[in-house]
């Protein structure tokens, strides 16, 4: 049963309302913490009964459902920071919420999945669309501002019928204002997997596979109301290779954001091998990310020290 926040202790972990008592990965780090005797509360964070004001820091955990709401998710982050040391920072929030913070990693000599992005400012016709679809081999479109690959599909551009797919697709994503990111599709993926790269206080912790999760176009009722879509978890050993991107990753976030206490508290930084194996950023998680705890020996205490060290 879950405990309504008491306004006691020191330390929140924020979460949506739909996982009111965490995700269960999260409860490990929430027992690993009380077990210190550090007194903590999970809480919702758009209920407005909570007084943020009362906790010296804020740790944000599951709070996925902030990316029908990202505008009001990154106001909510900015008014807790005000009186609260907000875990990890705001202005990283803001930044990393927006997947148009991969251009700026790009920038920075780091490699990313070739992209190319649609603004909805340039009223693109389905012709300007198609091209810029690739001629041949499979692609993805999603928006910018998303997560658990909602309002995302896979598409194979040799086919005449989702290619029309795809241009509707990104039609209705821009037609409500929202950017549009346009990826090949490497199907390193669908073999090798994707590997989440955990870091906690900047040290490389734990990695893990994850399994292919797109298989085709997307359609409205593909996640049926869930908050993403379920994906195969296991441990993996990465490549040295695979170490040194995210750790360039980490590198290249310090010189981001001078002003921000560094090392960020965690950063989960996931790849995939391009058509020669090497490994190229998919994304880099410093808002919500699941840290797959139940997938490293160790995590969750080493996470909850490093909280601890904050406190």
């Amino acid at each position: 049963m879950t405990t309504p926040p008491s306004g006691s202790a020191r330390l929140a972990l924020a979460t949506c309302a739909e996982l009111p008592d965490l995700d269960p990965d999260d409860q490990l780090l929430r027992d690993e913490l009380v077990g210190r005797g550090i007194p903590v509360d999970v809480a919702v964070w758009d209920d407005p009964t909570i007084d943020w004001a009362s906790y010296q820091h804020v740790v944000v955990r599951s709070t996925w459902d902030y990316t029908e709401r990202q505008a009001q998710f990154v106001d909510w982050t900015r008014r807790v920071e005000q009186t609260s040391e907000l875990l990890n920072p705001a202005d990283v929030i803001a930044w990393n919420t927006d997947k148009t913070y991969l251009a700026d990693l790009e920038e920075r000599g780091l490699p990313i999945v070739p992209t190319i992005w649609l603004d909805p400012a340039t009223n693109m016709t389905s012709r300007a669309i198609n091209s810029r679809l690739p001629a041949f081999g499979e692609f993805v479109i999603k928006p910018t501002i998303s997560a658990g690959s909602r309002d995302t599909g896979r598409y194979d551009a040799s086919a005449t019928q989702q290619r029309m797919l795809a241009i509707t697709h990104a039609k209705n994503l821009m037609a409500v204002g929202r950017h549009v990111m346009l990826q090949r599709y490497l199907r390193g993926v669908d073999t090798v997997g994707e590997t989440g790269l955990v870091f906690l206080d900047g040290v490389f912790s734990h990695a893990v596979r994850k399994s292919a999760l797109l298989s085709g176009p997307f359609r409205p009722a593909d996640l049926d109301g869930a908050l993403y879509r379920g994906e195969v978890i296991a441990p993996r050993e990465p490549s040295a290779e695979e170490r040194e991107v995210g750790g360039r990753v980490v590198e290249a976030l310090a010189d981001i954001f001078p002003g921000a206490r560094q090392p960020f508290l965690y950063t989960r930084v996931d790849v995939i091998p391009d058509e020669e194996g090497k490994p190229v950023i998919l994304e880099v998680e410093l808002t919500e990310p699941s840290l797959f705890f139940q997938h490293g020996p160790g995590s969750a205490e080493r996470a909850a020290d490093a909280i601890a060290a904050r406190l």
